[in-house]
């Protein structure tokens, strides 16, 4: 009875919190407020920080002591390890501070010294000497390598010293792929035959699985058994291992560690001073350090190993049985993202070992000589071998670490700075190593577990579709923290050590095993509980905020995670149906007294990670809460979506391929890149003149300063047909449009030389400008030349003129001879300036570089003005190129004479089903009546019928189509014309840039065949496809002058009595002229048939009369 009056009261009080719960408006300020701590490019710099203020340390710690084995008292011992500010040599042993934008223009490395204080032996003294230079470091998670500016990009890898069971070839198998700072291995149990063993690499045969436990001292076969499991299934899946165990006479532990022994791979170099080890002991060290390497054993107890490997078997026997035990590789809670922090810890350490092993093997070579001086370590240091290290990884992007076997390619990028948002979107880029080559959709697709982590629209098209990634607005990526608090927190909420209990009491139903990143920490009987006081611990702030806990019911596991990689959202609490997050609290961070760190500490705000949402039942909107089950409620839909795809207004209703096609365009757009845009000197800069902040935005436009920064500009757009040359997507623009800026555009280029000082004394010279010995005056060629040889700022520079007035001497390397004169034979290699289209000069930079040389760099800017076949593209994938440019005077216009900017075939609409443009222009429309303006934000945004309202105030049609007269006859046009404004971009690619012909030109030195491509004034190649297409035509004489004629003709002399090739009018095969005629051939045939003939092929011609 008691019973039923408790479930009457819990009713009652869930229909009291059934209530309709009131949406708060303004909860997506809370977004802004986490951007100014979390997000976007920070988490890169939470661990570039992490690596210089701990990872550093920590490995100088790990690798604190280098001894010799020539001197027994000799060693070096690192007390700390600083890392310096970043500077720049100005000669004589004088530094000075510098800054990321002077390495930029001055063409340096961006690094700063790292330097350690040492105590080490010197003859018979112990020294200690202070801030010793040992390597020198780039800073910043992107690098500004000699100039250039170099991102490291965010790597995705499957999670460390974790349980993977996955089906390989058809067998079931369960690998951990163990990781710490000496050994990076990976062990695997899988089923072979029908029973179970353990796979090494380091072992040549697979050891079954009863002697690898008896290895570890578990000899009984009961024990083996109770830490397995006893029942039913677990001891007829194990009855096999059990008796080939015995069957192999292996019944003690050291019997098992000499059956190891034997199959351990022969070890190839064993330096002769090592004391002769045994293979029992060679087994039993390969146990405790390399197999399960992250499970640390002390004084050769194998226990807590020995469970592990337990459970490990006990996963693959439930994965056979029940194939939903097999982990899903693509499920994002087994993924780890590694930042520039890991990535550059993981490169130093190595370098770092190599560093100490390279002054282990100069001590063992110079003490045991007998010296004079004592040995003094500190002269034999090397700064240059980190330094060098990482600067050859950092700039080519490859990270190769010997001894893990590791090779990745692309890890470093150049940063691109083609727009605001290409520069951002880079910077939240995830990087897979998975081959693009093969064509598998697992690791392609859209996996639930990315929800709100990874942007559902931002993936280039292609082969790297779904492997390359973007961060979602508001995912952090962890960095790692201690381990020591968690693990004593955890003691203190009850966890058992796990060595105090025997194989029967770890497998009962009511005992979870608690495993802390991967290792075992212990079990609990009460695993509620434990969650509880963690996540309570959690919420007031007592540990990290981003520490997780979850369980695994069908394992009888609880996971505490504190490693870094780990992808996380912030999510308001839900507890008894209700939001803990109140107006109250949106009040005081309207006002500026609270902070989103505050609401993290007042437990209204908690980060989950991938693996701790599948323990959570989050509601997307506060309609969606359910009272009984409901724990968390999203701050914002619109989160799930990336940087790029934010920009978008209306995504929601758009077809999904648009927003990804938008996602590419969009970083392809011209903007603005920064507020500092007029001091830089880049390669290639694109500049619109005019850009202007959308009439429809989106809260993620505000959120990344998208409206401070823009790329593009409003069009009032007119969606009909005008003549034939808006078909296929191509644009119509009003010339009048034009003229008045629209599409105008700035394109900054640079050239820059150097002079260089060589090491025969001689040096690089600039000269004034040349003049004509008969008038006088500068030849034109140097028109632009100011007095020192260098070009004036403000002047107009044509193709072929000179910039830069260079010369160098001829022979650089071999030496003046002493008392003879200087060579005065410069030789002229001037910079010049190519271009169909005439450039001004922006600006002139004389400097330094790194190397002390002179540094000459000229900023060229070129103007402009969009024409036809120029691309644009709308922020719904719309792309199109211009058709046409039509006087103002022949355009249609309204009955307001409103003209519009461009004309959009209506054709573009019902196959994209790009709605979302439609709602887009009428917003616009309304806005622009209104002097305000719309949003469109992801499941949100001005409603379209209060759009439409609004247009019907100002007298507008309520569907946004107007009457329109036509420019060329004046009559009214038989329909109404959708019109409005639409945010048009302005993409990178110009006809300017693309368009190529040629007549002659350079020709290829082998095949005598025009060369390839337009930066080296190419040919046009005719290709198969149109050959075939020429056949079909039975167009033989184009042919022949397409292939031949224009291409490699050749006059080859061919001998008729034997069909080889003669030379000059003589066949060297019959000794004769008689029967050698003159055939036109493509010269690429006639070296076809001499390389055929060097291959022991002799091609021969049969030659007839031609009429």
């Amino acid at each position: 009875m008691g019973e039923i009056n408790k479930r009457q009261n819990d009713w009652d009080s869930a229909k009291v919190s059934r209530d309709p719960i009131k949406t708060l408006e303004d909860k997506w300020k809370l977004v802004p407020s986490f951007l100014q701590v979390k997000g976007l490019v920070k988490q890169h710099i939470d661990s570039f920080n992490y690596f210089i203020n701990v990872e550093i340390k920590k490995i100088v710690q790990a690798n604190e002591k280098v001894f010799c084995d020539a001197d027994p008292l000799f060693y070096i011992k690192y007390l700390n390890a600083y890392v310096g500010t970043p500077d720049l040599e100005e000669g004589y042993n004088v530094t000075k501070p510098t800054t990321p934008h002077e390495c930029r223009l001055r063409d340096m490395t961006y690094s700063a010294p790292i330097t350690v204080d040492i105590e080490y032996i010197r003859g018979n003294q112990r020294v200690i000497k202070n801030k010793q230079l040992i390597g020198s470091f780039h800073l910043y998670f992107f690098s500004y390598i000699t100039g250039q500016e170099k991102v490291i990009l965010i790597q995705e890898q499957l999670s460390r010293n974790r349980m993977i069971v996955d089906e390989f070839k058809g067998a079931i198998q369960c690998q951990v792929t163990s990781s710490t700072h000496e050994k990076k291995t990976r062990t695997n149990v899988i089923v072979k035959n029908g029973k179970y063993v353990l796979r090494h690499n380091a072992l040549s045969d697979d050891i079954p699985i009863a002697v690898a436990f008896k290895a570890m001292g578990i000899c009984s076969d009961q024990e083996i058994m109770q830490l397995i499991g006893t029942d039913d299934t677990s001891l007829k899946k194990m009855a096999p291992c059990i008796m080939e165990c015995h069957n192999l006479k292996i019944f003690t532990q050291n019997q098992a560690l000499s059956y190891i022994g034997g199959k351990l791979k022969v070890k190839r170099f064993q330096s002769g001073s090592a004391k002769a080890r045994t293979p029992v002991d060679e087994a039993r060290d390969l146990l405790a350090t390399t197999i399960l390497a992250h499970v640390t054993v002390e004084n050769y107890n194998f226990y807590v190993k020995a469970i592990y490997l337990a459970i490990m078997v006990k996963r693959v026997i439930e994965a056979e049985t029940n194939k939903a035990a097999i982990d899903d590789p693509d499920y994002y809670g087994n993924k780890r993202l590694e930042l520039a922090g890991s990535l550059l810890a993981l490169m130093f350490e190595d370098l770092f070992k190599r560093f100490n092993w390279e002054l282990k093997s100069i001590a063992d070579k110079i003490i045991p000589k007998v010296k004079a001086a004592p040995f003094d370590v500190v002269k034999h240091m090397r700064p240059d071998l980190i330094a060098n290290g990482l600067f050859a990884a950092i700039s080519s992007g490859n990270w190769t670490i010997k001894r893990f076997k590791m090779e990745r390619h692309g890890v470093t990028q150049v940063l691109s700075r083609l727009s605001y948002i290409s520069a951002l979107g880079m910077m939240t880029r995830v990087n897979s190593q998975f081959e693009k080559t093969r064509k598998v959709s697992g690791p392609r697709s859209l996996q639930p577990s990315q929800w709100g982590m990874l942007c559902p629209s931002d993936t280039p098209e292609g082969e790297a579709c779904g492997l390359v990634k973007n961060l979602a607005l508001m995912t952090h990526i962890t960095t790692e923290c201690s381990e020591e608090p968690i693990a004593r927190l955890a003691r203190n909420a009850g966890v058992e050590d796990v060595r105090l209990l025997g194989g029967e009491e770890i497998n009962h139903p009511a005992v979870y095993m608690v495993f802390l990143n991967g290792n075992i920490l212990g079990v609990s009987r009460q695993y509620k509980r434990l969650i509880k006081v963690f996540r309570m611990f959690r919420r007031r702030g007592l540990i990290s905020a981003f520490v997780s806990i979850y369980p695994n019911h069908n394992q009888r596991t609880v996971y505490i995670c504190s490693d870094g990689g780990r992808l996380c959202r912030p999510y308001i609490i839900v507890e008894k149906g209700n939001p803990l997050v109140q107006q109250s609290h949106i009040n005081e961070l309207n006002r500026g007294i609270r902070k989103f760190q505050d609401f993290l500490n007042d437990g209204l705000i908690e980060y989950l990670d991938v693996n701790e949402e599948n323990d959570s039942h989050i509601a997307a909107v506060e309609q969606d809460i359910d009272p009984y089950v409901t724990t968390h409620l999203e701050i914002e839909p619109f989160t799930i979506l990336g940087v790029c795809a934010g920009l978008v207004p209306y995504p929601h209703h758009n077809q999904s391929p648009r927003n990804t096609y938008q996602c590419a365009m969009g970083k392809q757009a011209m903007g603005t890149i920064g507020y500092n845009q007029k001091n830089r000197i880049d390669t290639l800069m694109y500049n619109l003149v005019y850009p202007q902040c959308p009439m429809v935005k989106t809260r993620t436009i505000e959120l990344t300063n998208f409206d401070k920064l823009p790329a593009g500009q409003n069009a009032t757009v007119a969606v009909m047909s005008y003549s034939g040359y808006d078909i296929e997507d191509a644009l119509i623009l009003n010339r009048a449009s034009i003229d008045r800026g629209y599409g105008r555009c700035l394109i900054y280029k640079s050239a820059k030389t150097t002079m260089k000082r060589y090491s025969n004394q001689t040096s690089d010279r600039i000269l004034g400008p040349s003049r004509d010995a008969t008038t006088g005056k500068v030849i034109r060629a140097h028109e632009v030349l100011d007095t020192d040889g260098i070009a004036a700022p403000g002047e107009m520079v044509e193709n072929r003129q000179v910039l830069i007035n260079k010369q160098m001497p001829p022979a650089t390397l071999n030496p003046v001879t002493q008392g003879q004169p200087q060579q005065v034979d410069y030789k002229d290699v001037p910079i010049t300036y190519k271009g169909p289209v005439e450039s001004y000069i922006e600006k002139v930079m004389v400097s330094s570089n790194s190397e002390d040389a002179f540094l000459i760099k000229i900023l060229l800017r070129q103007t402009r003005v969009p024409e036809i076949g120029d691309k644009f593209s709308s922020r719904h994938g719309q792309k199109g190129v211009t058709g046409l440019i039509v006087q103002q005077e022949d355009m249609p216009f309204n009955d307001r004479g409103i003209c519009p900017d461009m004309i959009m075939n209506p054709h573009g609409f019902p196959s994209r089903m790009t709605v979302g443009k439609t709602i887009e222009l009428l917003a616009g429309k309304a806005g622009l009546m209104e002097g305000k303006f719309h949003y469109g934000t992801a499941f949100g945004g001005s409603k379209v019928r209060d759009v439409c309202q609004e247009l019907e105030k100002h007298g507008y049609n309520y569907h946004g189509k107007d009457i329109f007269y036509s420019g060329v006859t004046g009559e009214t046009l038989e329909a109404y014309i959708y019109s409005g404004p639409v945010y048009y971009q302005k993409l990178k690619h110009m006809v300017q840039d693309k368009m190529h012909a040629r007549a002659r030109g350079p020709r290829a030195v082998l095949t005598r065949q025009p060369t390839e491509g337009r930066s080296r004034d190419g040919g046009l190649r005719l290709g198969e496809m149109e050959r075939d297409c020429l056949i079909g035509y039975g167009a033989s004489m184009l042919l022949m002058e397409r292939l031949m004629l224009a291409s490699d003709a050749f006059s080859a002399d061919i001998c008729g009595a034997c069909g080889r090739l003669a030379s000059r009018a003589w066949c060297h095969a019959c000794h004769s002229s008689a029967a050698v005629s003159s055939v036109e051939m493509p010269y690429a045939c006639k070296l076809l048939f001499q390389e055929l003939a060097s291959m022991n092929i002799v091609p021969k011609l049969t030659l007839k009369k031609y009429c």
